[in-house]
């Protein structure tokens, strides 16, 4: 049912650490957030059915040991494969940020994998992103600024499997020459990428996985470029993302 206040359910776990930012970041656009932790979920799992929307946040999931987001898919996979095949059959978003794309790729709901950066080292910066408007996620966006902070964000994926997420328009976000690449002088693509990729999409634009952090990017004096924002506006660009995901249930 639309026209409704959506419920968010904010999956917590051992070593995932933006479910506050996450959760405000919700809350503050109009949304009810719960941080869940899966144990929890493992335990009443009917409890998903309370929920519209799905959120898997950033972090280091059992201190990504197995590699990013992998015991946290497993776990899921082994205990809640069915409730997550039911919400996502219903009219539900989903979106894994961070830890969280690492995992929702890994629980096989998002094409390609991630992998080291290409340096080899962990990446604390802004970067410049170019938006394909084929999500609820993302409407009205054609470029944004967000924050990335990972060691295993280098997406990568075959060509013919390339081919069809362009085909699809199932690449959500490409790594671009924008503000902050100008201002700062680094590399607009840090991880090394395949194709430049930072998101993908599925489910027609329901499910979003993306390695930068929009709740870290809500207020406007957060972005390194604030100092030349002649705006008046305090919101920063990742709050768009939320909102377009609380308005897809007022429709």
């Amino acid at each position: 049912m639309k026209n409704k206040k959506p419920k968010i359910i904010i999956m917590s776990g051992y070593g995932l650490n933006c479910e506050e930012e996450t959760k405000f970041a919700f809350e503050s656009v109009g949304g009810i957030a719960d941080i869940v932790h899966i144990n929890d979920l493992i335990a009443k799992p009917k409890i998903l059915r309370e929920y519209d929307i799905m959120a898997f946040p950033g972090g280091f999931s059992y201190g990504d040991d197995t590699g990013s987001g992998k015991a946290y898919a497993n776990k899921f996979k082994n205990h809640l494969a069915k409730e997550l095949a039911e919400f996502l059959s219903r009219d539900t978003l989903v979106i894994g940020i961070c830890n969280g794309f690492q995992i929702i790729t890994n629980l096989g709901i998002l094409p390609g994998a991630l992998t080291h950066n290409k340096n080899g080292k962990y990446i604390d910066r802004w970067v410049d992103l170019k938006v394909t408007d084929s999500s609820p996620w993302l409407k009205g966006i054609k470029k944004i600024s967000l924050p990335i902070a990972h060691g295993e964000g280098h997406y990568v994926i075959l060509k013919k499997e390339y081919e069809k997420l362009k085909k699809n328009k199932q690449i959500a976000f490409t790594y671009a020459k924008g503000e902050i690449f100008k201002f700062q002088n680094l590399e607009y693509n840090p991880n090394g990428s395949d194709y430049d990729i930072a998101g993908v999409l599925a489910y027609n634009g329901r499910v979003l996985g993306m390695m930068p952090h929009p709740e870290r990017g809500v207020f406007a004096h957060q972005n390194p470029m604030w100092h030349k924002n002649k705006k008046v506006s305090k919101e920063g660009p990742g709050l768009q993302i939320f909102k377009n995901a609380i308005r897809y249930f007022a429709i």
